[in-house]
């Protein structure tokens, strides 16, 4: 199973302030834990929603709103692709991580959709066409 990872923003990390050394190096740290383990598939932070925008769907029409964006509560500030076999243990990982925030600061877990998870619906040609899109992402990601 695939999990998403969603560190939530917090005041100081929508004001753009950059983590310490101290923190850089814990979280390298367990990011090469989660690696050794064949957990971790991806991470990034984020930069601050004032550097971001969000675009409103309605019908064809089409909105672009400019961050930053309020609620910090509700934003992200980073995020990991992780490949456990249970939520549990994903619970388990984040548990394990250092806190990414100065002071109070909250992780969401996330189980990322798969292909059997979308029935008939998702027919052998989309499947294929999936697979292909995949394969073709896997290239792009390789260097050289």
């Amino acid at each position: 199973m695939r999990f998403m990872i969603l560190v939530k923003a917090t005041a100081d990390s929508e004001a753009g302030v950059m983590p310490s050394e101290q923190m850089l190096a814990k979280m390298g740290q367990f990011n090469e834990e989660l690696v050794k383990a064949g957990i971790m598939q991806a991470g990034e932070g984020l930069h601050p929603s004032s550097k971001g925008a969000r675009v409103r769907f309605s019908g064809k029409d089409r909105k672009v709103i400019d961050g930053p964006f309020a609620e910090t509560k509700e934003l992200v500030a980073g995020f990991w692709m992780w490949k456990c076999a249970s939520l549990q243990e994903a619970i388990d990982w984040v548990k394990r991580c250092p806190n990414p925030m100065p002071g109070e600061s909250e992780i969401e877990i996330r189980q990322v959709f798969e292909a059997e998870d979308f029935g008939a619906e998702f027919t052998p040609e989309l499947r294929e066409q999936e697979e292909r899109l995949r394969t073709q992402v896997e290239k792009q990601a390789r260097p050289g």
